[in-house]
């Protein structure tokens, strides 16, 4: 691979680093030869669903996309995009992926597939997994992954930065569990990274996202699972604020072994939507206990106790319905969320959030959720890892009504909104993962620490000197 020139502010990607039109031909030429997928340019038939992802609202359109379906193909594209001055990005399930304009998309939805080893309690996840593949794999040995709210994302993705699930409190975020990875450096080179192999890099894909190469496949730990005492409560627009207000205090009672978030609905009046929930405002608490199932009842009981519940569907549960407790979409949906870490919560937090985002206001966000940090997501693994955001002990996510037309100005005035009135409570720490971290250079930067963030960019320019996976604001 030739030395190349930065790409200056300005510049389209198709010429960065050298790349030229007849480049790009040559770089399809030269791949449609050497890759087993499918390698297809803007106006191929196939090529609008190649790109589409789960956020409707993001338009994908790369010069190339390249559909991978060996770690061999990955290696390929990465060596003929170094050759062609065209930088690469991925695309798995596209739940949180910005909009990719120019250069190479690669494309994982074909390079999938799960293996457990019982023995070792280890699941190897290929690069386009999803986890209710592990999840699956895993559940026929009595094992599960900690994963997030949503067994649809993409696995590699979302455990890259770090991942703050339903479990969190309990074991820890998402990618504390990962054991190593297969990766295609920015060099071309394929390594392996783990405590033992390339540790600086290991150390780096536990929690820092991105530019660091092509991850063709994960090892990630396993617990031993098989029930937990969990699940989704509902209660309508009269009891909201009695039983936010209690969930707040509720919280700083909990052990780590209780994880539990709160969510306030306003759902449209759609068919698809349960009769008891549809067209209302409802407050959505949900809970998951690992432990004895009567210490996790008498522990839920006091939110039970503080309204009348419209549905209840908290017990004891099989660990591999864990999704359940979020029930997030699987759908592809035009989605625009942002999100913050927060302090604390007091009873001055409750009154305040209730005043901007309570039933009674008409604000243009279909779900503003408050997960309860703490316990092990605080706590960074024995060896470290690059993994932001640790100190936040609770999490904010406003996500807006689904309609693109809003997203550009109405929803980002709106949570500027929400976060201006519960400014005293937000951290300035964030996680990668939250959208904005993308968007918005001084989010993105609030994502690590600052010594986290300095080492990553020294990390990024070992195994990608050239820049071929850029990442981060532009």
């Amino acid at each position: 691979m030739t030395p190349r020139v930065r790409k200056t502010a300005g510049e389209g990607w198709s010429l960065w680093r050298g790349g030229t039109v007849s480049g790009v031909d040559e770089l399809v030429e030269r791949l449609r030869g050497e890759v087993g997928g499918p390698v297809l340019v803007p106006g191929d038939e196939g090529f609008a669903e190649e790109v589409a992802g789960f956020n409707t609202a993001v338009t994908h359109s790369p010069a190339v996309a390249v559909g991978i379906t060996s770690e061999a193909d990955a290696a390929a594209v990465v060596r003929a995009a170094a050759d062609a001055g065209l930088p690469i990005r991925m695309l798995a399930t596209g739940h949180g992926t910005p909009a990719v304009t120019d250069g190479v998309l690669v494309t994982t939805s074909r390079l999938t597939g799960v293996t457990v080893d019982p023995d070792q309690k280890v699941a190897h996840i290929a690069a386009g997994s999803r986890w209710a593949e592990v999840i699956a794999a895993a559940g026929q040995h009595g094992l599960a992954p900690i994963i997030g709210a949503s067994d649809a994302v993409g696995c590699i993705g979302y455990t890259l930065g770090g991942g703050l699930g339903p479990l969190a409190r309990t074991y820890g975020v998402s990618s504390d569990w990962a054991r190593g990875f297969r990766i295609v450096t920015g060099t071309g080179e394929v390594v392996t990274a783990n405590a033992d192999e390339h540790s600086d890099l290991f150390w780096a894909l536990r929690g820092g996202k991105g530019g660091f190469g092509l991850v063709t496949s994960m090892d990630f730990a396993l617990v031993e699972l098989t029930t937990l005492y969990g699940g989704s409560v509902f209660f309508d627009a009269p009891d909201i604020a009695r039983v936010f207000m209690t969930w707040a205090s509720w919280t700083k009672t909990l052990p780590e072994t209780a994880n539990s978030s709160v969510v306030i609905l306003r759902l449209p009046p759609l068919e698809f939507i349960p009769e008891p929930l549809r067209g209302k405002t409802v407050l959505n608490v949900r809970f998951a206990f690992i432990g004895d199932p009567a210490e996790g009842q008498r522990l839920f009981r006091p939110i039970r106790d503080a309204g009348t519940a419209i549905v209840d569907s908290v017990g004891e549960m099989p660990a591999t319905d864990i999704a359940l407790i979020h029930n997030d979409p699987k759908d592809p949906v035009a989605a625009w969320d942002q999100g913050v870490l927060l302090r604390d919560i007091d009873a001055g937090f409750a009154s305040a959030f209730l005043e901007v985002v309570g039933p009674e206001q008409q604000v243009p966000l279909v779900a503003v959720e408050i997960r309860h940090l703490g316990g092990a997501a605080h706590r960074d693994v024995p060896e470290g890892s690059a993994v932001g955001g640790r100190g936040g002990a609770y999490s904010l996510v406003m996500i807006g009504v689904p309609d693109p037309g809003l997203f550009e100005t109405v929803l980002p005035a709106a949570a500027g909104g929400v976060l201006d009135r519960l400014s005293a409570w937000v951290s300035p720490e964030t996680t990668v993962n939250f959208a904005a971290a993308f968007s918005l250079p001084c989010s993105y930067e609030a994502a690590w620490p600052a010594d986290t963030f300095a080492r990553l960019a020294e990390v990024r320019a070992s195994y990608d000197p050239q820049e071929l996976f850029p990442y981060g604001p532009s």
